[in-house]
C-alpha cells in the first residue's frame, strides 16, 4: 500500500492587468498545483516554471508523473534533488514535502529549515514596463509600498525617463530596477547616470544569460543582482566578480531545499541574497517567505497582481508581507 497520494493539476491565475517585462507581456499565468496526502495531513506546492527556459506547466506535469511512484513511496527531499533537475517540477514536489512533513510532525517548516521565528518582511512592489507616466501612476497607486522595483527594457533613453518619472512620483521609497536581460554593455553604461540620479539601490539582471562576461570590468555605483544568470546552486560561481547579489527563485532552483542551500552558500562567498518569484499565488509565496528570512532583499508581491488569491492568503500591510503558519507550513490547519 502506498504511503502517500499525489494529486497534480494545472490552474490558471488571471492577472489584474497585463504585465510587461523585457521581451514578454503576460495577461495570465498557468501554474501547477501539487497536493501530497498522508495520514490525514496534506502538503501543498505550486510552481509556474521558468518561461525563458521552456519550463512550462505541461512539461512540469509530465516530469512529475514520470516519477510518481518514487514520490508516493515517500521520497525524501534530498533524494528528490538527485531525482529531478532544478525547475518547476522539483519545486512543486519539494515544497509539498516540506509542508506535509511539518503537518505530520507538528513542526513548523521554518524550524526544520533552521531559520529564526519568522518576522514580517519588507517587500518590493513591481511596476511593469510601460510609458513613463503610466509607471509613475502605478507607483503612486502603491500607497503602502516602502520599496518599489521597476521593469526596464534596455532602451537607455526610455528607461531613463521611466526611472526619473517613478522617482519623481515616489521620492520616499527604496527603488530598484530590473533589466530582465534587456541591455548590452553599451546601453547599460548609457542608462547608469539616470539610475544614479534617481538614487536606484539595486540593478537586477541587466545582461542576457550566457553573456555574463560582458560585465567584466563593469563597476556599477549600486549593487548588481543576478537573476536569470544564476538558476541553481551549481551556477553560483558565475556570479563571482560580476554580481553582488543572487536573486533566488524557487521555480528556478527547484524548491525550498535548494533555495536554503543557495542562500547559505552565497553568504559564505560574501554575496548578498534576494528572494524573488515567477508569479503565483500565496501557496507559491509561502515557502519563499521562509527563505526570505535569510535574505537581504525581498520581492514577494506576486499575489497582489492576480484577481483571486488563495484563502487564507499572505498578509500585505504597510509595505510588509507576512505568512502565517496556518496559511502554509504547519500542521495547525489541514485543508478539507
Amino acid at each position: 500500500m502506498k504511503r502517500r497520494t499525489l494529486d497534480v493539476a494545472i490552474e490558471k491565475l488571471q492577472l489584474k492587468a497585463p504585465f510587461r517585462i523585457s521581451g514578454y507581456v503576460f495577461s495570465d499565468v498557468e501554474v501547477v498545483v501539487v497536493r501530497l496526502r498522508e495520514g490525514g495531513a496534506e502538503g501543498r506546492g505550486e510552481a509556474g516554471g521558468v518561461y525563458y527556459m521552456k519550463d512550462e506547466p505541461d512539461g512540469i506535469v509530465t516530469r512529475i508523473e514520470a516519477v510518481r511512484e518514487a514520490i508516493e513511496s515517500g521520497i525524501s527531499r534530498d533524494a528528490l534533488r538527485a531525482l529531478l533537475p532544478p525547475g518547476g517540477a522539483r519545486n512543486a514536489i519539494d515544497c509539498a514535502i516540506w509542508e506535509l512533513e511539518a503537518r505530520l510532525t507538528n513542526t513548523p517548516v521554518w524550524q526544520t529549515a533552521g531559520v529564526d521565528t519568522p518576522k514580517k518582511l519588507l517587500t518590493t512592489f513591481t511596476c511593469g514596463a510601460d510609458e513613463p507616466e503610466k509607471m509613475a501612476a502605478v507607483a503612486k497607486g502603491y500607497t503602502q509600498a516602502r520599496a518599489i522595483k521597476i521593469k526596464l527594457t534596455g532602451d537607455p533613453q526610455l528607461d531613463s525617463e521611466r526611472v526619473r518619472s517613478v522617482r519623481a512620483a515616489r521620492p520616499d521609497v527604496w527603488l530598484g530596477v530590473d533589466g530582465n536581460q534587456g541591455f548590452t554593455r553599451d546601453s547599460l553604461e548609457r542608462v547608469v547616470p539616470a539610475l544614479v540620479e534617481a538614487k536606484v539601490s539595486l540593478l537586477e539582471q541587466p545582461i542576457a544569460r550566457g553573456r555574463e562576461s560582458d560585465l567584466d570590468g563593469f563597476r556599477a555605483p549600486m549593487p548588481v543582482a543576478a537573476d536569470e544568470s544564476v538558476l541553481s546552486l551549481a551556477e553560483i560561481p558565475v556570479a563571482i566578480g560580476r554580481f553582488d547579489v543572487i536573486n533566488i527563485k524557487l521555480d528556478k532552483c527547484g524548491g525550498l531545499t535548494e533555495g536554503l542551500l543557495m542562500a547559505r552558500e552565497a553568504k559564505r562567498l560574501g554575496l548578498k541574497v534576494m528572494v524573488g518569484n515567477m508569479v503565483g499565488s500565496s501557496w507559491a509565496m509561502g515557502p519563499a517567505f521562509v527563505l526570505g528570512q535569510l535574505c537581504d532583499v525581498v520581492d514577494l508581491d506576486a499575489p497582489v497582481f492576480i484577481t483571486q488569491d488563495r484563502t487564507p492568503s499572505l498578509t500585505y500591510e504597510d509595505g510588509y508581507v507576512f505568512c502565517d503558519e496556518a496559511m502554509w507550513g504547519s500542521k495547525v490547519r489541514v485543508p478539507a
